[in-house]
């Protein structure tokens, strides 16, 4: 009987090691997409910064255009260039 519920605790303990990792398998792939896109718009302001600044342009790296091309990656910077064209 102690072998028995043994195996029931252990089994318990699978099925509630596993539902914990269902529920946060979503959140950890959004945040890995954040920071892929993060990566790629980081990598994208540095590449224009740097062509930029062969032909006198360039969009400042600051804590808000880091934010808005972490979010939204390629349509971010493409939205930076937007403002700063408008302003």
């Amino acid at each position: 009987m102690d072998t028995l519920l043994l195996l029931v605790f252990f089994g318990a303990g699978l099925l509630v090691l596993w539902i914990i990792c269902k529920l946060l398998a979503v959140p950890v792939r959004i945040l890995g997409k954040l920071v892929l896109n993060a990566v790629v718009g980081a990598i994208i302001l540095i590449v224009i910064n740097f062509i930029g600044g062969l032909v006198g342009f360039s969009l400042p790296i600051t804590p808000f255009s880091a934010l808005l091309t972490g979010v939204f990656g390629l349509p971010g910077v493409l939205l930076l260039f937007i403002f700063q064209q408008l302003l």
